[in-house]
């Protein structure tokens, strides 16, 4: 039978005596199997074998082998011995080993069967090996045993510190939050045997971070231990864990770890101004929501619980400013919310708060979470454009109004301190076909051309105010003038009318309906009346009704057309309206005289070809054709020969000419102009009707003032309203010279030859300046040469 024998180390008794118990153990058994070792015969070895399997289970007790981690011995350790009973130490039984590690981490010795470990062993890598041992006899290599399994345990010795695997560790915790709060649990691991000793029991302690945190010995949780932390005053702390195997005894290895603790915020600290007084200035020209200045609160803390509202809770300007909040960066912006004016108030007062947004119900005690200041806002003064009082006008004029006549007065006043002079203008790109004429000192809007409500109804015109001092200041106004209609469009046909009258047609036959239309508009509405024109009073081929609903009807009075007698008819018709004064005009309806069938369709309306005369041949036609053409042709060329042909002017000596005004020009008549305009018109109005001077020229197109001007104008001495209508007058006439231009002429010459002939140099000169040079620039200043030129000293030079 097998046994087994280890050799206990020293330190280890526990291991020694499980080895001396099962050694004990299959002593008793080795009685069973005693008796000779000498060789057995094949039937004997059969009847063995089956003996031994039938004995194995209770014969082979093996007992595990254990060896200490770790040798450092220079020879090979020992772990135990094999022995057979039936070995009687001659040598003749060999020991064989097998199974994980035999040959290269354990040997065995084949004769004695001592086994050793060769190798340095590790329980933390493996702590147990299988083997199998089998003794064979040496001489015939039969085994002298069954081969059994056993085991090597590898023992545990203290040769690993703890260690924290996912260290270091970061954590927060609210700051200011009461002793005991958790904040974190740390856990370190210890390789070592945990069934074995105390190598892996762990106890953790805290080397760094008192008195602020502490930890549980046992678990690893990490709790505050001091109240009313302040992450304002510290923020960051760095905690240094440390975790001890042996239960913390004296020579038990230990690992340690870092957390990194952060205090996070809560709203602790109320909002505080660092100025009570705030002193800002706006200029009084600042458009609505544009920024007068900012104002901030601090608040020590951070994030959401930073968070602040600013409000303007008292002061006398609540409704003229507005302040909002920054989400960015907390501060309260203070906006412009109505229009300025410093001639009305030059400063303001205002009382704003700053207030948290979230607060904590459990430091309520800590606040008010509010705080307030004063914002004084000076309103600064600039140059303002006119303003225009009231800020828009609607005028109504009736459109037969006369020209230069004032139909408003714009009225606009600088608002500034200085209160400058204004001077009124119109923008003419309102008013492209100028109508209208604004006086640059009064504002007095007046008509410039007469007004036609069937052409422009409305006109939208603006009216510039510009200030004298400083002509970039301009103001504007709409002006909007309504033309209300008078009655001075005559009603007319509607279209050209032509009706046709069968030759069979009846007396009392309607031969047309007309109507009529009027680019007037009378507030009563139109209402037109229809009759024959007085020649035609008594027509005895035609007769006309009014139906007295703006239409009329031509009747036919008899019957009896004949085509070849006459073969068309014009009726004039007179047509009024109902306006004041009533105006009326005249249309002319013509009428053809058709053969018809005889349900009254109409079939020819051509009149007879007309037949020449037999005594006129077409030959003598043709030739008086010719002598007419030849004396049209004739007729033109003269008068276009008399139209070219320059004929002096009729000048009266008795005219003063130096009050001529003499216009040129690019291609002026030269002396043709001298009587271009009598400024004697301009001083006495009433004498320009009585002296009308035609010019020699061309055909005089002005005709006299007194069609334009009314004579109250004149009466008046209204110069200005003189211009106005002579303005307008020389507008519409496209033929009339361009008496009123200015021509300016910038062209200086192409330089001459003798260059400067300035004498100014001279005086940096000597007196005896020569000239002679004068002799060379030609015959053109040959007389400054002889003038200028050297001459013989002894004789005089005049």
């Amino acid at each position: 039978m097998w046994t087994s024998g280890r050799m206990s180390n020293a330190k280890n008794l526990f291991g020694l005596g499980v080895s001396l118990y099962f050694w004990g153990l299959m002593d008793l058994t080795t009685t069973v199997l005693s008796g000779s070792a000498r060789p057995l015969t094949e039937g004997q070895e059969d009847n063995l074998s089956d003996k031994l399997h039938q004995r194995m289970k209770r014969s082979w007790v093996w007992n595990q082998f254990f060896v200490l981690e770790e040798y450092t011995g220079t020879d090979p350790l020992y772990v135990g011995k094999l022995h057979s009973d039936m070995d009687r130490g001659d040598g003749s039984i060999k020991y064989i080993l097998s199974g994980e590690g035999a040959g290269i981490v354990f040997t065995i010795d084949d004769t004695t069967g001592d086994i050793h470990a060769i190798q340095r062993l590790d329980r933390e890598e493996r702590s147990q090996y299988t083997l199998r041992a089998q003794a064979l006899d040496r001489r015939t290599g039969r085994p002298m045993e069954p081969e059994s399994e056993f085991i090597i345990k590898i023992q545990d010795i203290n040769d690993n510190e703890p260690k924290f695997l996912d260290g270091p560790y970061v954590a927060s915790v609210p700051e200011m939050s009461p002793v005991g709060t958790s904040v974190i649990q740390v856990t370190a691991t210890d390789a070592d045997d945990p069934t074995y000793g105390n190598s892996a029991r762990v106890v953790y302690s805290i080397l760094q971070g008192q008195p602020y945190f502490s930890v549980d010995s046992r678990t690893g949780l990490i709790r505050t231990a001091l109240m009313n932390m302040d992450r304002e005053a510290k923020e960051y702390y760095e905690v240094i864990i440390q975790a001890k195997d042996m239960g913390g005894q004296l020579g038990g290895l230990a690992g340690t770890t870092t957390v990194n603790i952060t205090l996070s915020d809560v709203n602790d600290n109320p909002p505080r101004f660092p100025q009570k007084h705030y002193q800002m200035s706006v200029l009084e020209s600042a458009p609505i929501s544009s920024t007068v200045g900012r104002v901030v609160a601090k608040d020590l803390d951070e994030g959401i619980n930073a968070e602040m509202k600013y409000s303007l809770v008292d002061g006398d300007g609540l409704d003229v400013f507005d302040i909002n909040t920054d989400p960015n960066y907390q501060v309260g912006i203070i906006t412009v919310r109505k229009p300025l004016s410093f001639e009305s108030k030059k400063s303001y007062t205002l009382k704003v708060e700053g207030a948290n947004s979230h607060l904590e119900m459990r430091f309520l005690n800590l606040g008010p979470f509010r705080d307030t200041t004063t914002v004084h806002i000076s309103v600064e003064d600039v140059d303002e454009p006119p303003v225009f009082e009231p800020s828009i006008y609607f005028v109504e004029v009736p459109e037969d109004v006369e020209i230069g006549t004032t139909i408003q007065i714009i009225s606009a006043k600088d608002p500034d301190v200085t209160n400058n002079s204004i001077r009124y203008s119109i923008d003419r790109s309102s008013d492209p076909g100028r109508f209208f004429y604004v006086d640059i000192t009064s504002g007095a809007l007046m008509t410039a051309r007469p007004l036609d409500r069937e052409d422009i109804s409305w006109h939208n015109i603006t009216v510039l105010a510009m200030e004298l001092n400083n002509p970039s200041q301009v103001g504007s106004v709409s002006v909007t003038v309504k033309v209300l209609d008078v009655n001075d469009n005559a009603p007319e046909f509607a279209r050209f009318y032509e009706a046709f009258v069968c030759e069979n047609a009846k007396a009392g036959q309607l031969i047309q309906t007309v109507t009529a239309i009027d680019r007037d508009d009378p507030q009563e509405g139109q209402h037109f009346y229809y009759s024959l024109a007085p020649e035609a009073a008594n027509n005895p081929n035609f007769t006309l009704r009014d139906n007295q609903d703006n239409t009329a009807w031509v009747l036919t009075r008899r019957s009896g057309f004949r085509q070849h007698e006459q073969s068309t008819f014009y009726l004039p018709i007179l047509i009024s309206d109902n306006g004041r004064p009533v105006l009326s005009s005249t249309g002319t309806l013509t009428v053809h005289v058709c053969s018809c069938d005889q349900e009254g369709m109409v079939m020819s309306c051509n009149a007879e070809a007309y037949v020449l005369p037999v005594s006129l041949s077409r030959g003598a036609l043709i030739a008086i054709l010719a002598c007419i053409f030849v004396l049209l042709v004739l007729v033109l060329l003269i008068l276009s020969m008399r139209r070219q042909r320059k004929q002096p002017y009729i000048i009266d000596e008795e005219e003063n000419i130096h009050e001529n005004i003499v216009r040129y020009d690019d291609e002026g008549g030269g002396e043709e102009d001298t009587e271009a305009f009598d400024i004697a018109a301009m001083w006495n109005p009433r004498e320009a009707q009585l002296v009308v001077k035609n010019r020699q020229d061309m055909l005089p197109e002005i005709e006299s003032l007194s069609r334009y001007v009314p004579q109250a104008c004149v009466m008046d001495n209204n110069v200005h309203n003189y211009v106005l209508a002579k303005l307008y007058e020389a507008d519409m006439d496209l033929w009339a010279p361009p008496f009123d231009s200015l021509q300016t002429y910038m062209f200086e010459g192409n330089g001459s030859v003798a260059e400067s002939l300035s004498s100014l140099q001279s005086v940096t000169t000597d007196s005896d300046q020569s000239y002679d040079y004068l002799t060379d620039w030609g015959p053109r200043f040959k007389k400054l040469a002889e003038m200028y030129g050297a001459t013989d000293s002894s004789g005089a030079l005049w």
